[in-house]
C-alpha cells in the first residue's frame, strides 16, 4: 500500500498571546492579520496543521529585515527543521520584536517547505503606527 501524501493547511496567522518554547501548548491567536505593530514582545507568526505526515521532516525559514546582532551586524535568516510527530500535528512558526524596535520594521517572510517545495508562506509587515487613523480623528471631534 502506497503511503498517503501529507496534507498542509494554515490553521491561523497573525498576532498571538505569549509563546513558551518549553511548553507543549501552542500560543492562542489574538488577531488574524499580516500588519504587525512594532511593539516590544509582540508575538506573531502562523500555525500549520499537517495531516497524514507522521515522521516527515519540514524545513522552515524566517527572512527578516536587517535585524542586527549585539555587535551591530545584520543577522542571517533564522532557519531550521522539525519532524512531524503525529498524523494530526500543529506547528507554530513565529517570532517576536525586541530592542531596538526600529531594526524590526519591514517585511518578515516566513516559509515552510517539504522536500524542497514550499507548502506554506506568509509575509508580515512590521511597522510603527503613525497617528491615530481616520476613526480616531473623528471620535476626538465627537462623531
Amino acid at each position: 500500500m502506497a503511503k498517503q501524501k501529507p496534507i498542509f493547511d494554515i490553521h491561523s496567522f497573525g498576532i498571538y498571546d505569549g509563546w513558551d518554547e518549553k511548553s507543549k501548548k501552542l500560543p492562542k491567536i489574538k488577531t488574524f492579520t499580516t500588519a504587525i505593530p512594532a511593539q516590544l514582545d509582540i508575538e506573531f507568526g502562523l500555525i500549520l496543521n499537517v495531516q497524514k505526515g507522521k515522521g516527515i521532516c519540514l524545513d522552515w525559514i524566517i527572512h527578516h529585515p536587517d535585524v542586527c546582532d549585539k555587535k551591530g551586524n545584520p543577522m542571517a535568516p533564522f532557519e531550521g527543521e522539525v519532524y512531524v510527530r503525529t498524523n494530526d500535528w500543529d506547528f507554530y512558526l513565529g517570532d517576536t520584536i525586541w530592542e531596538p524596535i526600529s531594526n524590526a520594521e519591514g517585511d518578515w517572510h516566513m516559509m515552510i517547505s517539504y522536500r524542497g517545495k514550499t507548502v506554506v508562506e506568509k509575509t508580515f509587515s512590521v511597522a510603527q503606527a503613525h497617528g491615530d487613523g481616520e476613526i480616531q480623528f473623528w471620535k476626538k471631534r465627537g462623531y
